[in-house]
C-alpha cells in the first residue's frame, strides 16, 4: 500500500511540475530564448530524446524537474573570466531583455495558477460526491475535562448547529471546519441553532502551531450507529453487526460517538455495551486491544451528498475563485510562519509532499475509481497553488527572486555585474538547501508517526 501511495505521489506531483517548467518553456520560446533540455525529474536521464534543438529528458529522480535555457549560466562563466558583463548573444537567456526573462521567470507559477483554475473547474463541471457530516458539534471540553477552549467561553452548547461562520452558511461541518481554520486569531460572529431558536455568538478561533490553522475546541456530532466493522476488530469480534445503535457504554448513557469514546477511555480492558438491533435492547463485552480504543475497528455513519454539474461557464468561475481562494489562504499562511508555529510540523518537504498526494489518492480510490480522482484532482490543485506561491517570493533562485534582480536591471538601465548574480544566486542556494534539509528533517519526523 505505501508502494502505491508513493507511486501515485510520484505521478502527481510529476504532473504539477510538468505544468510549472512547461509555462517557462513556452514562454521562453514565444520571446525568443533559445531552450537546451526540458526534463521531469533530476540527476542523469534514463531516458532521453532530441527533437529539434530540445532534448527532453525523464531524470534519476522523479522530483522535481528543469527547463535548460542556452546562457542560464553565462553569469558565472563571465565572473570567473574577471569579465565586467554578460555579452548579450542572441538567444541566450541573458542576452534577452530583462523583460522578456520576467515574462519567463513568471510564467512557470502563472501556468501553476491556471493548471489549478482549469482542474477545479473540470471538477465543478463534472460534479462530485461528498462524504461528510452535519453540522451539529460536541465541545471538546466534554472529552478533555479541565480545560476550556474558546467554544467554551463563546458560550456553545453541546448539540448546537453551526449554520453560519462569518456570515457564510454552512451546512457541513467540513465548511465550518474550513472557516474557522482558515481564521485564527480573528474573532468571528457563528449562528447557531439550539433547541428551535437562532442565536449570534461570538469566537476568536486559537492559533494551533502544530498546523498554523484555527481551532474553537469543537468536536462534530455522529449518531453511534455501527456501518462497517473491520472484520478482525474488537467490535466485531464482541459480535457487533452494521446497523447496531450504541446506547450505553459500561452503564453511561451514549448519545453520540464522542460520548463513546470517552466512556471507553474511562475503563480500559474490558467495555460492557448495551446497544438496540431490530428494537431489541442487547448486551456484549468488548476486549479493548488497545486502551485508546483504536482497535475497535468501528466506521461511523456520514452524511453523502453529490454537488450538481455546473454548466461550463458557472464551472470556470468557480474553479478561478476556488483558485484565488487557495491562493489567498497560502499566501495568509506565510505570515503565519513568523507567529510561533511548529516549522516542523507546518514546512513539508518533498517525501512528506509526495506522500500526502499518494494518501490522499489511495483514500479517495477506496471509496471509488470516480472519487479518487476527485481527491487527487482537488489536492494536484491545491500543490500546484502552493507551488505558483513559493515560486514568486523574492528568495534568490526561486523565481520571485530573479524577477527582482531583472526589475532591479530595469531600473538601473544597464545589465549587473556578473559577481554580483553569482553572490545573489549562491546565497539563493544556501538557503534553499538549508531549507530543504530542514523540510526533509521534518518530513522523517512525520512519515516516523504514521
Amino acid at each position: 500500500m505505501i508502494i502505491a501511495k508513493i507511486a501515485l505521489g510520484l505521478f502527481g506531483l510529476g504532473i504539477v511540475v510538468f505544468v510549472h517548467e512547461l509555462g517557462h518553456f513556452l514562454a521562453a520560446r514565444l520571446v525568443g530564448i533559445d531552450v537546451e533540455a526540458f526534463s521531469i525529474g533530476w540527476g542523469n536521464p534514463i531516458l532521453k530524446k532530441k527533437v529539434g534543438a530540445v532534448e527532453y529528458r525523464l531524470g534519476m529522480f522523479p522530483i522535481g524537474g528543469y527547463c535548460k535555457m542556452r546562457g542560464d549560466n553565462e553569469f558565472r562563466e563571465a565572473w570567473e573570466n574577471n569579465a565586467q558583463g554578460i555579452e548579450p548573444v542572441k538567444g541566450t537567456f541573458f542576452g534577452a531583455a530583462p523583460w522578456r526573462r520576467i515574462i519567463v521567470s513568471f510564467a512557470g507559477p502563472l501556468f501553476n495558477l491556471v493548471f489549478a483554475a482549469l482542474v477545479l473547474s473540470c471538477i465543478w463541471g463534472i460534479g462530485f460526491e461528498v462524504q461528510t457530516l452535519d453540522s451539529r458539534i460536541v465541545l471538546a471540553s466534554e472529552l478533555t475535562t479541565n480545560t476550556l477552549y474558546p467554544a467554551d467561553e463563546a458560550g456553545f452548547k453541546t448539540g448546537d448547529r453551526i449554520i453560519a461562520v462569518n456570515g457564510k452558511k454552512t451546512a457541513y461541518y467540513h465548511e465550518v471546519q474550513e472557516n474557522i481554520a482558515t481564521n485564527p486569531d480573528k474573532l468571528l460572529p457563528v449562528t447557531v441553532e439550539r433547541q428551535g431558536e437562532t442565536i449570534t455568538l461570538y469566537v476568536t478561533p486559537n492559533l494551533d502551531k502544530s498546523t498554523g490553522t484555527g481551532k474553537i475546541g469543537v468536536y462534530f456530532w455522529n449518531d453511534p450507529v455501527v456501518t462497517a466493522l473491520v472484520p478482525d476488530g474488537d467490535a466485531a469480534i464482541a459480535g457487533l453487526l452494521p446497523g447496531d445503535r450504541i446506547i450505553r457504554t459500561n452503564g453511561e448513557t451514549v448519545t453520540n460517538t464522542i460520548d463513546f469514546m470517552k466512556a471507553l477511555e474511562t475503563h480500559s480492558g474490558v467495555a460492557e455495551i448495551d446497544y438496540m438491533r431490530d428494537g431489541a435492547e442487547k448486551k456484549t463485552e468488548i476486549v479493548l486491544s488497545q486502551p485508546s480504543g483504536d482497535g475497535l475497528g468501528i466506521s461511523w455513519p456520514r452524511v453523502q451528498y453529490k454537488t450538481p454539474s455546473l454548466s461550463p461557464p458557472a464551472a470556470v468561475g468557480k474553479g478561478i475563485s476556488e483558485s484565488w481562494k487557495t491562493l489567498v489562504i497560502s499566501l495568509r499562511s506565510i505570515g503565519l510562519l513568523f507567529k510561533g508555529i511548529e516549522l516542523t510540523e507546518a514546512v513539508s518537504g518533498p517525501v512528506r509532499i509526495t506522500y500526502m498526494v499518494g494518501d490522499v489518492a489511495a483514500e479517495g480510490f477506496g471509496q471509488s475509481f470516480g472519487a479518487g480522482l476527485r481527491s487527487l484532482a482537488d489536492f494536484l490543485a491545491l500543490i500546484s497553488v502552493a507551488l505558483c506561491v513559493m515560486n514568486l517570493l523574492p528568495l534568490p533562485v526561486l523565481d520571485g527572486g530573479m524577477i527582482i534582480l531583472f526589475i532591479v536591471e530595469m531600473l538601473r538601465r544597464k545589465p549587473l555585474h556578473p559577481r554580483a548574480i553569482n553572490i545573489f544566486q549562491t546565497v539563493g542556494v544556501v538557503l534553499i538547501l538549508g531549507l530543504m534539509i530542514f523540510a526533509v528533517f521534518g518530513d522523517i519526523l512525520y512519515l516516523s508517526r504514521r
